[in-house]
Order: structure tokens, then C-alpha cells, then sequence
């Protein structure tokens, strides 16, 4: 199965996290980059930045009490928060580090892959790509 989502390059990152921008301004409607579902971080070494998004691996799923984070029929790993207690196991599982939380959202919040970001994204370093889902369970 193939699953399109973010792809990433972080040596192409150059840090100016309009990604993060456009991502918050989507999705929570505000101009705060702490509320992105995806993040750049700056390294000590090369590359420079580390992209950190959900890479829709699915280990969340496991630890999830009330089974509000399901694998989509396209492969993409979704939360559902209308079944979503707020427990955030999930939040400190995330092999990524991908899925967060905001001081003040009582809800997880990841990656949907929408690729507004990889839209934004002036030097290529985020992109949408097609990736093999061979470790990805229906």
C-alpha cells in the first residue's frame, strides 16, 4: 500500500518556518507556529534543522485507551476527537516526537498530510511523496 504524505529533506531547510506559519494559521486559525502540527527544530550539526512530522507509522494506535487514533483506509493515521479523552499517551509514545500538545487544547494534534505546508515550502525541503506503507497494518 502507498500513503501520501510528507516527505522530507532537511538539508534542504533553510529555518524559516513559514511552513509552521501557514500549518497553524489552517488548522487553529491563529498566527502562533506553536500550534503547528509539524515542527523545525535547529541542530548543533548538519543538517542545520530537523523537520518533525508524522510519518503515519501507527505506533500510536497500540497505546491509544480509547481507540480514537485509526489508520484511514488511504493509510494516513488519524485522530479522532470525538472519542479522544485527552489522556495524551500518545503525545509521549510517538517515536517521531510528532505528536504535541498546546497549553491550552486538551486534544493531541498531529500531521493530517494536508500538504499546505509543502506548498509553502520555498527550497523543497517539505514535500507530499508517495510512501511505501509495507510496515503499516489495516
Amino acid at each position: 500500500m502507498k500513503v501520501k504524505a510528507l516527505g522530507k529533506k532537511p538539508e534542504l531547510c533553510n529555518g524559516c518556518r513559514d511552513c509552521e506559519t501557514v500549518c497553524a494559521k489552517t488548522f487553529f486559525k491563529v498566527d502562533d507556529r506553536e500550534r503547528a502540527s509539524l515542527k523545525i527544530m535547529d541542530t548543533k550539526g548538519e543538517p542545520k534543522h530537523k523537520i518533525i512530522t508524522c510519518t503515519h507509522c501507527g505506533d500510536c494506535i497500540a497505546v491509544c485507551p480509547t481507540q480514537a487514533i485509526r489508520r484511514l483506509k488511504t493509510g494516513l493515521v488519524m485522530i479522532d476527537k470525538n472519542k479522544c479523552i485527552g489522556c495524551l499517551s500518545c503525545v509521549g509514545f510517538c517515536p517521531e516526537t510528532a505528536m504535541f500538545q498546546y497549553k491550552d487544547v486538551t486534544l493531541p494534534f498531529k500531521c493530517s498530510s494536508c500538504g499546505k505546508c509543502a506548498a509553502e515550502c520555498k527550497t523543497g525541503a517539505i514535500f507530499m511523496s508517495e510512501l511505501e506503507a509495507t510496515k503499516f497494518v489495516s
